[in-house]
């Protein structure tokens, strides 16, 4: 039986389509017809028309096969020819939109039945030629639905249902229509009444994109309605005061008062870890918390800084937090029902911003995915002065999405009911899919970049326009006239009403009656806390059998193995544990303490250095087996994820996880410290400076591998100066552990401060004392002590009255120092370690120089160049401990422009120069002793 008897009439002309476009393209169709293609040969010229001829006579193949495809180009293509500009620009329309670029009349599509179109489109058409105007209606009107680079059949057919059958183009009562005027006219007034009360002030208003709010509030409503309790939004500047008072539901007062700049916390005090260091951000950067019972959900959104697309991440992050519970042992349990993201990009940076496409690329990440997230591009058509065609090379500034296959449906900014439409289908397909959407929100900008700014300069003809443009709400004001739902007057009453309560605020504000309550300074304790960190031997023992146990029958790599019998044998035998063990040792007590754990960076499960091995592969199988989260005594849960080859959106996300998880030991790890430099918005913007600037108290640790091996200049420093620079009132933890008991103890101080004293803690992680013996250290040390944040010379103790010179170092060097040939001689020198290196352990270190007493000289000394490393943080310090009575003086690379050599051999030589400069012409002690000097 031919299988074109199975089809009759235009069915069986659709087939042929199908066929055709198999030909062309095999991929082009859907598995299952292409797996039928795959084993059918069409049947001898002429046979299939006849089969189609007798199937229903009188039909034209080649029409029904034109009529499909133009069908398909009005899909596919449709939004090239919709009026999606409110400025009224031409679109740029498409050939293929034409029928007769498919060789086709009128009078031939009024002569084909309308089910050659196919769809819901063609319901109720009496000929293809209704049912083509169907189409035309639907794709090329205000709203250009984009989606044909959806590859999964099953989604691409829902979206064409769902946009042709109307599902989601639901009438508005007129009561849902007023209350729609009375939002436009709040968003509209606000905007204006700031226009005029604050002259040239920025404030980056939304006018222009003004039904942005309606949308976001449609979005609220039918999330939560689906079961979403939180709703986390991300946005740039243009419109953010808006939408913080009218969805944040910030009071206007707060909002007026900061234009009055009235109370206004006085900047902190300068003086190092003496106070919470507030020192406050523009009023467009501020972000906002709202709980909102009416609607039973949390509303926030993140604080941003000016790099506008940097926040997308951040709340990528936020919002996977919000999803898991990490109450029990094992991975976290995530529901993405719980929260929704929400991000709002600007037209020229979001094919601009590489962190875009950084943040787009975690959609579908296992360790990422946060169930989809709701796109709106704030699309004003320039980007502060620059036009288009000269900020993309791609016709949407959507189009970057294409790649991602996010559906992306373009609307017109001055059609309220278009935009409604979309937004409804955005949070349809995110519930059905949990995967992400995007709105193409296409309005313009009412004023310049910002207030202050004459967008005339550069833009007139556009400006001209946009003069002469009504905004959003007149235009639906006059709609609802025409209509009979309110009169002009009625709606000319509603905006002089909004204006007036703006007014009565601001008289209140500037008489002190509103706006005025004191801001809350965040009591902050400036010391270091001291905090037990010590585990019992008998505890130990256990947590070290519980992660060493693997699942029975499980085939684990022979050498892995050997390496896990040994550190099995370590702990009970008292023998020396390595870095990584000493790392899995805290993190299981922490875990055992009830604290959760998230750690991600690339390769982060293995550890660049095959040294951590936190996830098990079974060699025969390829299963996975994390002890970490089979572990009986764990109390929280334990997630572990080795992230994209990314550092921006990576670090970023995992800042904005622990700022919505502040109970969770949050870590990264960078795969080489000096790619942590890659993040440095991150790090500049966000972590380091958002206490200061927003209150928020981020706990995320950073773990860089750093230390000077001869790999070149890319793969030996992490940059220690930089995050030093960035250091002050008290807001990061910076530490160089030289062994793993110091970093054990340092794990378990962070995790048991993340309550009382929150701070990011910045850790550079060592490559060659991963398994140096030097760096090892015993059972007993992890259960007595504590993280000590300055280590005297343990060999120097005995013979203090002869020790002529102090070397002050941190980090790897210590161990170059300590196996030298001139340290084995016995050198009058000490070697001291400074492992805390921010906040700065000033009585610690005095104390030790003081038992020095006839030294005549303190060292710094580093492998790091003289302007980079810790010297130009450390010698005013230092100076300030040992007065004048001692020489300071600086040991390591002179300064250079870049990190480190680039050649092993010359790397050897300089390192060498190094250590022999550190014990060369050491001065006798003091025939006298003195103490040493305080400051002051």
């Amino acid at each position: 039986m031919s299988v074109m008897s199975r089809f009759h009439g235009p069915n069986a002309g659709y087939v042929l389509e199908l066929y055709d476009r198999y030909l062309r393209d095999p991929e082009s169709v859907d598995p299952e017809t292409r797996a039928i293609f795959e084993r059918w040969a069409p049947e001898p010229d002429g046979a299939v028309a006849t089969a189609v001829a007798e199937a229903a006579p009188g039909v034209d193949v080649a029409k029904v096969v034109a009529a499909a495809n133009l069908a398909q180009s009005i899909r596919s293509r449709g939004h090239r020819a919709a009026r999606l500009d409110p400025l009224g620009s031409e679109p740029p329309g498409d050939p293929s939109l034409d029928p007769a670029a498919h060789g086709l009349t009128e009078a031939d599509l009024a002569a084909l039945p309308a089910t050659v179109v196919g769809g819901p489109a063609a319901e109720g058409a009496r000929n293809a030629a209704e049912a083509i105007a169907n189409l035309r209606r639907i794709y090329c009107g205000t709203i250009g639905y984009d989606f044909d680079h959806v590859q999964i059949a099953e989604e691409r057919e829902w979206l064409q249902e769902a946009v042709e059958s109307g599902r989601y183009a639901r009438p508005l009562t007129a009561e849902q229509k007023r209350a729609l005027l009375q939002r436009l006219t709040e968003v509209e007034s606000f905007e204006q009444f700031l226009h005029r009360a604050f002259i040239g002030q920025k404030r980056f208003s939304i006018e222009g994109t003004d039904m942005m709010v309606p949308m976001l509030d449609e979005i609220i409503r039918e999330a939560v309605e689906a079961g979403t309790s939180d709703i986390i939004i991300g946005a740039a500047h243009r419109g953010r005061l808006n939408l913080l008072a009218h969805v944040l539901g910030k009071p206007y007062a707060k909002i007026i008062a900061e234009f009055m700049g009235v109370n206004h916390r006085e900047p902190a005090a300068a003086t190092e870890g003496g106070s919470s260091g507030w020192t406050g951000d523009v009023k467009y950067h501020m972000g906002a918390v709202r709980h909102a019972p009416e609607i039973r959900a949390r509303l926030s959104m993140s604080a941003n800084p000016s790099h506008l697309e940097f926040v997308n991440p951040v709340v990528q992050g936020m919002t996977r937090a919000a999803q898991e519970d990490r109450d029990q042992g094992g991975p976290p349990r995530q529901d993405v029902r719980r929260a929704l993201s929400i991000l709002i990009h600007g037209d020229a940076a979001f094919p601009g911003e590489g962190i875009v496409a950084e943040t787009l690329n975690l959609s579908r990440l296992a360790g990422y995915q946060v169930g989809g997230t709701l796109h709106i591009i704030a699309n004003n058509q320039i980007g502060f002065t620059t036009e288009p065609w000269q900020a993309r090379s791609t016709h949407y500034a959507s189009d970057p999405a294409r790649g991602f296959e996010i559906p992306i449906v373009h609307v017109n900014a001055d059609d309220p009911v278009a935009c409604l439409i979309a937004t409804r289908l955005a949070v349809a397909y995110r519930q059905r899919f949990h995967k992400d959407f995007l709105i193409d929100l296409i309005g313009y900008r009412r004023w310049g970049h910002n207030e202050g700014d004459e967008p005339g300069f550069t833009q007139p003809r556009m400006y001209e326009i946009v003069s002469r443009h009504p905004t959003v709400r007149d235009i639906w004001v006059a709609s609802l006239v025409d209509e009979g739902v309110v009169t002009k007057d009625e709606a000319d009453s509603m905006k002089q009403a909004a204006l007036n309560k703006l007014q009565e605020i601001r008289n209140a504000v500037a008489h002190g009656e509103e706006g005025g309550e004191p801001l809350v300074e965040e009591s902050v304790d400036p010391r270091v806390r001291h905090v037990e960190t010590a585990v019992p031997l008998d505890v130990l023992i256990q947590l070290n059998e519980e992660i060493h146990r693997l699942p029975e029958g499980f085939n684990l790599n022979p050498k892995l193995r050997r390496q896990m019998q040994r550190r099995v044998a370590a702990v009970v035998e008292g023998g020396p544990l390595d870095w990584a063990h000493a790392e899995s040792l805290a993190f299981a007590s922490i875990l055992r303490d009830g604290t959760p754990i998230r750690m991600a960076g690339q390769d982060a499960e293995r550890g660049t250095f095959s040294q951590r091995h936190l996830v098990f592969h079974d060699v025969e199988t390829g299963d996975r087996f994390v002890p970490l989260q089979q572990m009986p005594s764990a109390r929280a849960s334990f997630a572990i994820h080795n992230s994209p080859l990314s550092e921006a959106a990576a670090l970023g996300f995992e800042y904005g996880y622990s700022l919505e998880a502040p109970e969770a030991l949050v870590l990264w790890e960078a795969q080489f410290g000096d790619f942590a430099n890659v993040a440095q918005v991150i790090i500049d913007q966000f972590i380091v400076a958002a206490r200061s600037k927003w209150q928020e108290n981020p706990s995320l640790t950073l773990l860089l591998p750093h230390g000077y091996e001869g790999q070149g200049p890319e793969h030996s420093s992490a940059r220690l100066e930089r995050f030093l620079q960035l250091a002050a009132d008290d807001n990061v933890r910076v530490a160089n552990c030289t062994t793993s008991a110091q970093y054990f103890h340092l794990l378990r101080k962070q995790a048991a401060l993340l309550k009382s004293a929150p701070r990011p803690l910045i850790v550079m992680t060592p490559k060659s004392l991963l398994r140096h013996p030097a760096a090892a250290s015993l059972p007993v040390d992890l259960a007595e002590g504590r993280f000590q944040p300055v280590l005297d010379d343990p060999e120097a103790a005995e013979r203090r009255e002869e020790i002529g010179r102090v070397i002050l170092c941190s980090g790897k060097v210590y161990v170059d120092l300590i196996t030298s040939e001139a340290r084995k001689a016995g050198a009058p020198v000490a070697i001291v370690r400074v492992e805390q290196l921010y906040p700065f352990p000033e009585e610690d270190l005095r104390r030790v120089l003081e038992s020095y007493r006839n030294a005549r000289e303190v060292v710094w000394l580093q492998e790091e160049p003289a302007n980079m490393g810790a010297w130009t943080y450390m010698e005013p310090r230092l100076r300030r401990i040992i007065g004048p009575d001692l020489d300071l003086r600086y040991i390591g690379r002179p300064e250079r422009a870049s990190p480190a050599e680039g050649f092993h051999e010359v790397h050897v030589v300089e390192q060498g120069r190094i250590v022999a400069e550190a014990f060369a012409g050491v001065a006798s002690p003091r025939v006298k002793t003195y103490g040493v000097q305080h400051a002051g």
